[in-house]
């Protein structure tokens, strides 16, 4: 049976460090699943842990959300600002006695634990039938979970599908510690409900948290959301994702020349796919994806993939965008490049986009645009620079001078032209040109050099060449 409420998805990181990719990753799900079906996307921050969570953290998820293009659609949620609801509700479990509380020192809480464990029975406070005395109310205490002893605990996951949970193994677990803070599984529920969640999708390592939260649910007589829980990702080795398979972050993929338009595609098709397809659009993934279709097995990382999707949409980004990413890596390499060579970066990169995978390889590809002249020649471009070598570049620029169109098929014709009334082939100019051209930086193809530097500056660094006796 489907359900007949609007959809509502969230993503709810912990800001305790950066933005890993798995989260990333299931923020783009929920988003999906969201706007595929005309409904809202929400972000909360579960900022509880207050000795771990900084600002800092808190600005790179939405650093990480906005350099995504995941936008919300209502402010975001802080889930430590809403700890006296989370209070209140407290108290209407113990009023309606799904709560109890418990004054199991720490020392009683550890050693029931092991003889729990080793009697092989659920953890059990003996407070949970006592009725406390008045000067006990005013000691620290915690407040507990009346969980069923008995029967069993269901949850339809979309993903996992139907898992089941004894309740006799489910412990009391705490709702409130002994300084009144909520603690994460209350907090998620009552979270959740307030801002209408229908769906709540996250990863796998959280299926556990399902069952208990499905019986505070079911103890406030509120509706449940549908739960579906991901497999996470894993490195190319199968192992769970770290600092030793290379980027983790989403700040790390961006610095390392991803475009976030290829980061949503690949992502979305780590774990979830439509037929065959590897590249779609956001429109297309928004139509195709169902969190119902996304498999249950990990995920593995795969940069060839990842290389793959970027370099077909670093084809498509528009030139002038890509001159804006391609000035910021090199600012940070430290490299400053002059106001004419910026001028000459974006008609660069219209010729050598197809060559490269990331924005850092564009960089390495246009370098040979933002040279400055004169140009000081390798020792290769030195060496091929003969008499007879010079004296026919010479004879070429001149004719490049008498008004060729300055585009590839007019210019490859004119050099095609040009080597065959020399009487030479084309490995008699080219090295020679490439190298003037480009001062042993690497190019593109001899006609793309020329268009990309553009007619005043590819003259100029010919007769600069050829002038200087080299």
């Amino acid at each position: 049976m489907s359900d007949p409420r609007p959809v509502v998805t969230r993503i709810a990181p912990s800001p305790t460090g950066f933005m890993h990719i798995g989260t990333a990753r299931t923020a783009l799900f929920n988003h999906l699943y969201a706007k595929g079906r005309g409904g809202k996307f929400l972000i909360r921050v579960e900022d509880t842990d207050r000795e771990r969570s900084t600002e800092a953290a808190v600005q790179a998820i939405f650093e990480g959300m906005a350099w995504l293009g995941l936008e919300a659609d209502e402010e975001p949620v802080f889930q430590f600002a809403r700890a006296e609801r989370h209070r209140e509700v407290v108290g209407e479990l113990l009023s309606a006695g799904a709560a109890y509380r418990c004054w199991m020192s720490p020392e009683e809480v550890t050693a029931e634990r092991e003889r729990a464990q080793a009697e092989n029975r659920r953890f059990q406070s003996p407070w949970r039938d006592r009725e406390p005395s008045v000067e006990q109310l005013s000691q620290p205490h915690v407040v507990r979970f009346r969980g069923p002893t008995a029967g069993e605990t269901v949850v339809d996951d979309q993903v996992q599908g139907e898992v089941r949970w004894k309740n006799a193994v489910l412990d009391d677990l705490v709702l409130l510690r002994s300084d009144g803070a909520p603690t994460y599984n209350l907090a998620v529920v009552v979270d959740d409900h307030d801002m209408g969640i229908t769906h709540v999708i996250r990863g796998d390592d959280h299926l556990n948290n399902a069952a208990r939260q499905s019986l505070i649910y079911e103890a406030l007589g509120w509706e449940k959301p549908a739960f579906a829980h991901v497999p996470l990702i894993h490195g190319p080795d199968g192992a769970k994702l770290s600092k030793r398979h290379g980027a983790q972050s989403v700040t790390d993929f961006a610095e390392q020349g991803y475009l976030p338009e290829a980061m949503r595609n690949y992502l979305a098709r780590l774990g979830w796919g439509h037929g065959d397809a590897e590249i779609f659009s956001d429109e297309e993934a928004r139509g195709w994806f169902d969190v119902k279709d996304v498999g249950r097995a990990p995920a593995r990382l795969d940069w060839d993939k990842l290389n793959h999707v970027n370099a077909h949409w670093l084809r498509l980004a528009d030139d002038a965008r890509l001159a804006t990413l391609v000035t910021e890596v090199l600012a940070r390499r430290g490299e400053a490049p002059s106001t004419d060579a910026l001028v000459r970066l974006a008609g660069a990169i219209a010729q050598v986009k197809d060559r490269a995978k990331t924005t850092l390889e564009l960089a390495d590809q246009c370098a040979f645009a933002l040279k400055v002249r004169p140009l000081a020649l390798d020792d290769k471009t030195r060496g091929l620079l003969t008499e007879e070598t010079a004296a026919r570049l010479s004879r070429l620029r001149d004719r490049l001078a008498g008004g060729t169109p300055w585009e590839v098929p007019a210019l490859e014709a004119e050099i095609k032209a040009f080597a065959e009334s020399e009487g030479v082939g084309l490995g008699k100019i080219g090295p020679a040109l490439r190298g003037v051209l480009a001062g042993g930086a690497p190019a593109p193809d001899l006609a793309k050099t020329l268009v990309a530097l553009g007619r005043e500056e590819a003259l100029g660094r010919l007769e600069d060449a050829l002038s200087s006796g080299a």
